[in-house]
């Protein structure tokens, strides 16, 4: 059985209790495949990431019948090249003028001229909130990344409100076309190894470690060789070096550089 999101965010947990948890978030239009189902709760895999958990039945649309299971094969054809680039975005349906908030990263399949369509339902939402799969240079990176600065850090997060390490730069990357996993440790095995910091980019991954030495279990994206954009605490840029990166407010290294990965 499969499903799809029509709610702007559905938490996955990792019980099937709400007290579990939170391991991250689908956004709208997200599909899934149904792995388990119980009386409230189902265990899905996320069909852009293949992260696994369990969600509230109620926020899932589930795909259960031949004619809704024709429509969806047809859905998950259907074009996906626009996002909502901004951290917070309106969509308008076009049946009823009811709003849906869209957090940033959100797909917008079908896309044309400010409209966008998920199975049977059409939205408008103003332009300039869309972006089409733009090329990763530096100049693309920092107009992307200024609207993001100071999203708060939240376990499990990935929207305009809250939002991981590995949560921020899936987002942020999928503004590129660039397809992450979700977690860290999971990026990290992504792309291609960068033998050390002199030879990085702009828009390379760079991964730490925090506390627990030689464990990757934090991620950044190379503004330069000397900065990085990350979210611990909140989305900021702070200095880097070779060691890793430099707490702007104490000036200790606070994350050791472990690894550096292009995508």
């Amino acid at each position: 059985m499969y499903g799809i999101v029509l709610h702007s965010i559905v938490p996955v947990r990792s019980e099937a209790k709400e007290q579990a948890e939170q391991t991250t978030q689908l956004l709208f239009a997200e599909t899934l495949e149904v792995l388990q189902a119980e009386e409230r709760w189902l265990r899905i895999r996320n069909d852009y990431d293949g992260q696994e958990g369990w969600v509230d039945r109620k926020m899932i649309s589930l795909i259960d019948n031949e004619a809704k299971q024709q429509a969806f094969a047809e859905f998950i054809k259907s074009t996906r090249t626009h996002r909502v680039c901004m951290p917070m975005a309106l969509a308008v349906s076009e049946a009823n003028q009811q709003t849906l908030p869209l957090t940033g990263g959100t797909v917008l399949p079908n896309y044309k001229n400010g409209k966008f369509s998920v199975l049977e339902a059409t939205f408008f939402i103003d332009p300039q909130m869309v972006a089409t799969e733009q090329e990763l240079t530096q100049e693309h990176l920092l107009q992307a990344v200024r609207y993001y600065l100071n999203i708060p850090y939240l376990w499990g997060g990935k929207n305009a409100f809250g939002m991981d390490c590995s949560g921020f730069t899936q987002v942020l990357m999928s503004l590129f076309g660039k397809r992450l996993k979700r977690n860290a440790s999971e990026q990290a095995e992504q792309g291609t190894t960068i033998p050390s910091l002199s030879e990085s980019r702009s828009g390379d991954l760079a991964f730490f470690d925090h506390h627990l030495k030689d464990k990757i279990n934090h991620v950044g994206i190379l503004i330069d060789k000397q900065t990085v954009v990350h979210c611990s605490g909140r989305v900021k840029i702070e200095k880097l070096n070779s060691d890793g990166i430099i707490n702007t407010e104490s000036g200790q290294l606070s994350h050791r550089l472990v690894k550096i990965v292009n995508i």
